[in-house]
């Protein structure tokens, strides 16, 4: 698919992974709309952003997705690409033991990732793709998992989430394809970004970037360039791109 003009809708794109997709993909000329439930951050996007369009949308609730994806549908006319980008990063094992005793993994912290990382995929996906539908719009879904998909201790909530956005990714693809859709994935590995100095120590970050292939963290700008990669390359579907550093081997 060829950029220049592609209406793309990005979630979570006010900042952190997402913003730095949509400048590169605006940088090509992407038609680009912004959802994310910050408006705070939607208003102080960059210059080069300041004329997208933008929805303040709770991705986690079904009704508000439906309701923003039609207003997406009538202003842009056409959805060409979504790049499924909102998430949240959350550390918990299933059992912790400290002084009080054991402590179980959190139900509502359970209930809030899978919300978040998984629920959500699936809303926005359903309304998006919808719309491409109607429109026999030939179109492009890219979904952002992770290297902890494999599995990852302390992880049990966000592991599972992203194993599942994954097995979507294949299910969506051979579904979708017979209306000119496409649907891959990008998993990145440990990034240099707010959201993960956020929720992992400092100390953690530099343990993990010594026990990858690379040495170092991945940039935002490289999980960019393989966004950009599943876009362009017609022949890509069905199929998670690990963009990790060498993470996993």
């Amino acid at each position: 698919m060829n950029i220049q003009d592609a209406a793309i809708v990005i979630t979570g794109g006010a900042s952190g992974l997402g913003l730095e997709m949509a400048m590169t993909l605006a940088g090509l000329g992407g038609r680009i709309a912004l959802v994310d439930r910050d408006e705070t951050a939607l208003a102080a996007v960059p210059e080069v952003l300041k004329d997208t369009v933008s929805c303040v949308c709770d991705v986690t609730d079904p009704a508000q997705v439906d309701t923003t994806f039609a207003d997406l549908a009538e202003r842009l006319g056409k959805i060409h690409v979504l790049i499924n980008n909102a998430g949240i990063l959350f550390s918990a094992p299933l059992l912790s033991v400290g002084p009080g005793g054991l402590t179980p993994h959190s139900v509502e912290d359970w209930n809030r990732v899978r919300s978040v990382n998984l629920d959500a995929v699936f809303y926005v996906t359903r309304s998006a793709a919808g719309h491409m539908v109607r429109t026999r719009t030939k179109g492009t879904i890219v979904n952002i998992s992770s290297v902890s998909a494999a599995g990852n201790a302390g992880q049990s909530a966000y592991s599972a989430s992203k194993a599942a956005v994954e097995a979507l990714t294949v299910t969506w693809a051979k579904e979708l394809g017979p209306w000119g859709i496409r649907v891959a994935a990008v998993a990145p590995g440990y990034t240099d970004s707010p959201s993960t100095r956020v929720a992992v120590p400092e100390s953690h970050l530099d343990e993990i970037a010594r026990e990858a292939a690379s040495k170092r963290l991945g940039s935002p700008a490289e999980i960019a360039h393989a966004v950009r990669f599943l876009i362009e390359n017609d022949f890509v579907t069905g199929t998670t791109v690990r963009v990790d550093g060498g993470f996993r081997i």
